[in-house]
């Protein structure tokens, strides 16, 4: 990735180390995202000459895939030339994995002086996150990224566990339904059923008006790929407190009422023609995008481009859930019209899920290339509540209504007897 300014310094961010070296993955190099750059000065001047010497070296390696490349503008040509090779040589490739070693210094350094990086490096952090946190890395990055390396309630997680809850029958219903082909949650007794078990039952505990709600298992599940239950348990409090996941899991869901309308603006704006498809077929938004904001794409796509989105989610929060949804329409726009209501259905379930299989880097891109207005948001915020209360007026005065049509009639039954 590339930042043009004028310190060579600032010039680059590495490619993740979970690329794959195969030839397609780098088509997601050039760019990450359009929002602008930061100014020459903001981060680079608070490197060390070591880390100034680090970037260095991987804007070299940058070079070196830049020059294998047959055009970096191929994003933006057809459809059919998108999955096409772009690295002929294999110099490339072998450069790959001088790159990866470079990427596990920094980041074990991001993690060693965090608060620096967090307060001085806060711009060149997100970028470095958008192009994925290496997998060894990301247990202790997702727990600084939230705050839940030292949380008073992972004190209290060993006596949740000794305690009944009365969502119990619930969870164990639905703990095989939650990653069933993944070995860690294979089978009745594994270890990794019990702990997602444990953890989902003690926040049912300490947050009695959310309780259970099935889609947060996912969440928690894939903590607990990463990190111990107790870590897991943390991160999920904090998510749920500081990441809107709460006002999504409660009972009235209405946060995901406001999450499918901001998103249906979203689709109105910039994609009309496939909004008024959709109209036309009774093809609901909640029908397909409820799950993305519920799970955060955990069931939509497979674990290495899911987990890729979650990094930027614990970075970025709910934001990148709407870019990821828009990213994934516009990119299928032109077959989704040519569709009815069942095909539709068909598409989202098995075609959209494993487009990006190949290169998430690909998704990434598209996802900050959708033009995403945070103050509009707002307005759409303001603006749901506004119907939502209306609505609420209208429900009381028909049910005033009602009251005082009932009592009429029976002051006529009355008069009459």
């Amino acid at each position: 990735f590339q930042v043009r300014s004028q310190d060579p310094g600032w010039n680059s961010i590495m490619a993740s180390p979970a690329v794959s070296p195969d030839s397609s993955s780098h088509e997601g190099l050039s760019s990450i995202h359009s929002a602008p750059a930061c100014s020459p000065t903001s981060d680079s001047e608070n490197l060390s000459p070591d880390e100034l010497e680090l970037l260095a070296k991987l804007e070299e390696q940058n070079r070196l895939l830049e020059a294998d490349s047959k055009s970096l503008r191929s994003m933006n040509g057809s459809r059919r030339n998108s999955g096409s090779s772009l690295v002929s040589s294999s110099s490339a490739s072998s450069n790959l994995s001088h790159l990866e070693e470079d990427t596990w210094i920094l980041w074990g350094r991001i993690v060693n002086d965090w608060d620096e990086w967090r307060k001085k490096k806060e711009k060149l952090l997100k970028e470095l996150i958008r192009k994925g946190i290496p997998h060894h890395f990301r247990a202790i990055v997702w727990q600084l990224l939230c705050g839940a390396t030292e949380m008073p309630v992972k004190k209290q997680y060993s006596e949740l566990l000794k305690r009944s809850s009365p969502c119990e029958k619930l969870i164990r219903r639905d703990i095989a339904r939650t990653y069933p082909e993944h070995d860690f949650f294979k089978g009745q007794d594994s270890l990794g059923q019990e702990v997602l078990f444990n953890v989902m039952k003690a926040y049912s505990l300490v947050d009695r008006e959310v309780g259970y709600c099935q889609g947060s298992a996912f969440i928690v599940g894939l903590l607990l790929m990463q990190m111990p239950e107790e870590e897991a348990f943390c991160v999920f409090v904090r998510l749920m407190q500081e990441y809107r996941l709460r006002e999504l899991f409660k009972p009235s869901m209405a946060e995901l009422g406001l999450c499918i309308f901001q998103f249906e603006a979203l689709l109105q704006e910039q994609l009309p023609e496939l909004n008024t498809h959709f109209r036309s077929q009774s093809f609901l938004t909640s029908m397909y995008a409820s799950s993305w904001f519920l799970t955060l794409f955990l069931t939509t796509f497979p674990l290495p481009v899911a987990t890729r989105v979650f990094d930027i989610f614990m970075d970025e929060g709910l934001e990148i859930v709407f870019r990821v949804g828009m990213a994934l329409l516009q990119f299928n726009q032109a077959e989704l019209v040519q569709l009815d209501m069942e095909g539709m259905s068909q598409y989202f379930q098995r075609v959209i899920p494993h487009q990006f299989d190949a290169c998430p880097d690909k998704l990434i891109l598209r996802a900050f290339q959708v033009k995403y207005n945070a103050r509009k948001m707002k307005r759409l915020q303001k603006e749901y509540a506004s119907i939502k209360n209306k609505e609420m007026e209208e429900q009381i005065e028909i049910k005033r209504l009602r009251t005082e049509n009932r009592l009429l009639k029976q002051r006529i039954e009355t008069l009459e007897k």
